[in-house]
């Protein structure tokens, strides 16, 4: 399927789990699309036994979900490999510990898709869906990609919060909003550790932190307290925020 076509299929897609199969099924970037390929022939020795994903990963989550949190991209022996966001690796050890202290995940540890594990009125979704050389997708695949997020996002109706993991993230998210018509900015938006920010439509807060990544854990830019006050903070937004009928 071209990249047009899926982007026609997608402007119709009315539930997540089309939008999912369209992800799953992108070959819109070739640079990307070959770097997974290789690293899933290749592997990881730690995981040679183990068969690689090796495509564009979708987002997971519930669809009723109020918090929404965007990463930049699958890591290459993470999600690439295991095919759920933040899922086998470092930086998911700290995101579904996190979320499972703060109540939005049924169990502390992902470390496959058939795992068990249950997020709780939370989505996690990323900026680009394959995992990018150096995890530096270019600003062509991020703004090609975003086609995605932004179709997610509208269909999770109710989101109240989002928590833009790392400075990517924000800028995915500010690209969408520019492209709606919203008046945003980076200056208005500015990035760093737990800053916050209304939503464009009024409706919710925007929540910026350092991505849990293991560059910013074992530098120290990173800590577990200051992460898990992010979603400390979302926690109490949302319980602050009136309940939506059904």
């Amino acid at each position: 399927m071209t990249f047009p076509e899926t982007q026609r299929r997608l402007a119709r897609a009315q539930s997540l789990d089309a939008v999912s199969q369209l992800i799953v099924d992108c070959e819109g970037c070739p640079r990307l699309r070959e770097h997974c390929r290789r690293v899933a022939r290749e592997k990881r020795r730690a995981y040679r036994h183990q068969q690689y994903w090796g495509r564009p990963v979708p987002g997971f989550g519930d669809p009723a979900a109020r918090l929404l949190i965007v990463g930049l991209a699958p890591g290459a022996h993470g999600a690439n490999r295991t095919g759920r966001m933040f899922t086998g690796d470092s930086s998911g050890d700290l995101l579904y510990a996190t979320l499972h202290a703060t109540g939005f995940a049924t169990q502390a540890e992902s470390v496959s898709r058939d795992d068990g594990l249950q997020l709780r009125d939370a989505y996690i979704t990323a900026a680009a869906r394959c995992a990018p050389p150096d995890n530096k997708p270019a600003r062509e695949e991020l703004q090609q990609c975003s086609c995605f997020l932004e179709r997610e996002m509208l269909l999770l109706p109710h989101i109240r919060v989002v928590v833009a993991l790392g400075r990517v993230a924000l800028d995915a998210l500010l690209r969408i909003w520019t492209a709606r018509g919203e008046a945003v900015s980076r200056r208005e938006f500015a990035f760093g550790h737990g800053a916050e920010h209304a939503l464009p439509s009024g409706s919710g807060s925007l929540l910026c932190s350092f991505h849990p990544s293991r560059q910013n854990t074992q530098t120290g830019r990173l800590s577990e307290p200051m992460f898990r006050g992010v979603f400390e903070r979302a926690r109490a937004l949302l319980e602050a925020s009136p309940q939506l009928a059904p």
